[in-house]
């Protein structure tokens, strides 16, 4: 990957500049920029990406508007590119001391919360697509939950990616919950727009002793968009967070889900889905990491290939010295629904204690044919018992997502994909 530093420095001030950012910000955006210059290439095992564009320059001077955008009733906060023009929080939830806002809101009237959290949970010298990111983030969301506040209702976010011009979208959400807080939160990412770009999405979660987050989302990006997400959970003692993503962009995706399982009993549960279809490539890392002891990792992947695409999950469950009595199991399974598509499940435990369990599982393969015989034994139409097999396999993401419109529209996408993979 290759990178302009001046004209990246010129951006980078320029953003600063149009939004009157606090200098801690700007500063904290000059150092990305600085790490991009010494931060490692990214990889990932058994999936190229080195000529993918995850670098373009955003336009400090690009708008947005809402004549597309069609769930402002729907949702608690809506983005469209780099504008947000709609918040809701309920009163009764605001005046329990949540926060729910954009985070250039954000950083300037809640400064003593977003300042020592922001790029701490992923740091900017990881590699350069998280320098890139720390330099140009041009939207986001901040969520705080007080000690010993539960949030009833999910919190529902609709972000909008503005493809009617080539702006990349550079979107970073920030959740923190304090001790013995809980919080479900929702996120539904689509495009507007059919322009080639690209999306640069993170997620940093901190969620302190006793606390529980669950975060679903839905990716429903377009074709033309090439999407790099982070999204990257510090968990500390007696935590809980559950991950409930699914991967329904059209275009080509690389991205990380880590849990980092930072205190004693912390619990990590990640549920991934991904649906590739025509020549998109998907790559997924999904990492669980024990530090603490008597912590608790689950990762459960569950992938279906159509047409000539490809799909890699890497499933890597990690205990670090010390991390006595840790428990890491994991699934990765794909479907291969086409000869032509080319899927990798690849469980992967690296284990520096013995006071341990660990265990993964792993395959690669069609729809069971005992399962599609029962079916179509009993009147019920190949591609018509395709779906149903497809839909009971990826219920386990599905039926974890709180949001009962998202739901519907996971499973209207999914549908909508497997109807269009099996008449090609």
């Amino acid at each position: 990957m290759t990178f302009d530093f001046e004209k990246m420095s010129q951006v980078v001030a320029a953003n600063s500049r149009k939004r009157q950012e606090p200098s801690w910000l700007s500063q904290k955006r000059q150092a990305g920029l600085q790490a991009l210059t010494t931060a490692p290439a990214p990889k990932m095992q058994k999936f190229d990406f080195r000529d993918w564009d995850l670098m373009s320059l955003p336009d400090p001077s690009a708008t947005s508007d809402l004549d597309e955008a069609t769930e402002l009733d729907k949702a608690h906060l809506v983005q469209v590119g780099t504008t947000t023009p709609y918040v809701n929080l309920p009163d009764d939830v605001r005046q329990q001391g949540v926060i729910l806002t954009d985070l250039a809101t954000a950083a300037e009237q809640y400064a003593d919360l977003v300042q020592p959290a922001l790029m701490t949970v992923v740091s900017a010298d990881e590699n350069q697509l998280t320098a890139y990111h720390q330099a140009m983030m041009n939207n986001g969301i901040f969520v705080y939950v007080p000690q010993n506040v539960e949030v009833t209702i999910p919190l529902e976010t609709m972000i909008y990616q503005d493809a009617t011009n080539s702006n990349p979208l550079v979107h970073h959400v920030l959740i923190v919950t304090e001790a013995n807080a809980k919080l479900q939160f929702v996120e539904h990412l689509a495009t507007l727009g059919e322009e080639k770009t690209m999306a640069s999405l993170m997620v940093e979660i901190i969620a302190k002793e006793n606390s529980q987050v669950s975060f679903a989302s839905l990716d429903e990006l377009g074709t033309n968009t090439t999407e790099y997400f982070k999204r990257r959970a510090q968990i500390g003692r007696d935590a809980k967070v559950e991950w409930s993503i699914g991967l329904m962009s059209d275009g080509n995706v690389v991205g990380d889900v880590d849990s980092e399982l930072v205190g004693t009993g912390g619990k990590a549960d990640s549920k991934t889905i991904a649906v590739s279809t025509r020549q998109q490539e998907i790559g997924i890392n999904n990492r669980v990491t024990h530090h603490g002891q008597n912590t608790e990792g689950l990762i459960n992947q569950r992938g279906v290939l159509l047409e000539q695409s490809k799909l890699v999950f890497n499933g890597i469950g990690e205990i670090i010295h010390g991390a006595h009595g840790a428990e890491a199991e994991q699934q990765n399974r794909v479907l291969m629904m086409s000869p032509d598509a080319h899927g990798d499940a690849n469980p992967i435990l690296l284990i520096d204690e013995n006071d341990v369990i660990a265990g993964h599982a792993a395959s690669v393969g069609p729809v069971d044919p005992e399962q599609m015989y029962y079916l179509v034994s009993r009147g019920i139409p190949q591609s018509q018992a395709e779906r149903l097999v497809i839909r009971g396999y990826l219920s386990p993401v599905i039926t974890a997502i709180p949001s009962k419109l998202l739901r519907q529209k996971m499973i209207d996408i999914l549908e909508r994909k497997l109807a269009h993979g099996q008449d090609e």
